[in-house]
């Protein structure tokens, strides 16, 4: 279904290079980046999709209990749409205090804003707060960690109402790539032994996010 997905948007991207007809070398050039991105962005969807449900499958890893995962066939995705690959303006915010940060137990998370991104998405511009973890970042591998906890309008429907979270590293300089088809659920989605950070009201998007991780059935 992938392969056939990705052939379809290689194929109209071919379309619209056919249609400049003018000659020029440098449509070629740019189009050639165009859709040798799109096929990168492609493959490291799929490979965050297969080591996801790796995880879930191994019994040492997955936070499904026992009576789910034994049954367990593979997470449920939208499907991979680099519509959702966003380039973000990072804006880091050095002076930012840490603060707890609430979670669906009694625990606090000791979290500080790193940086805030803006991008844009289908024609509009949005903002969203990153944060580190305090003790995380101390930990041998996880110096340069970032969390992006996010609200949509698919949450309680197509995707888990408390929101996903995005997994990213700190850039070395001012801009960002944000890929939405990587947003997972919390564990607390799967398992209520589980203490998970709730979303922050300021990171709450006003729009359907189709991508990554829908909600768990």
């Amino acid at each position: 279904m992938y392969n056939d997905l990705q052939k379809g948007l290689i194929f109209i991207l071919l379309l619209v290079i056919a249609g400049c007809g003018d000659g020029k070398k440098y449509h070629d050039e740019q189009s050639t980046e165009v859709l040798e991105s799109m096929d990168a962005d492609l493959a490291s969807v799929l490979q965050f999709q297969d080591k996801l449900n790796k995880e879930f499958s191994d019994p040492e890893t997955s936070p499904l209990p026992d009576r789910y995962r034994k049954d367990f066939k593979g997470l449920d995705f939208f499907e991979p749409d680099t519509t959702y690959t966003v380039r973000a303006t990072f804006f880091r915010t050095p002076d930012a205090m840490p603060f707890l940060m609430p979670t669906n137990t009694e625990r606090m998370s000791m979290e500080v804003i790193f940086g805030i991104v803006t991008f844009q998405l289908k024609g509009n511009t949005y903002e969203l707060e990153v944060y580190q973890n305090e003790e995380l970042k101390s930990e041998e591998g996880m110096e340069d960690y970032l969390f992006l906890p996010f609200t949509d309008t698919t949450n309680g429907e197509d995707t888990y109402g408390g929101g996903r979270y995005i997994d990213l590293k700190i850039p070395e300089g001012d801009l960002i790539v944000i890929d939405f088809n990587k947003a997972y659920n919390p564990y607390c989605a799967y398992n209520k032994k589980y203490s998970c950070p709730l979303v922050p009201k300021q990171n709450s998007l006003d729009i359907k996010i189709l991508a990554g991780v829908k909600a768990f059935k």
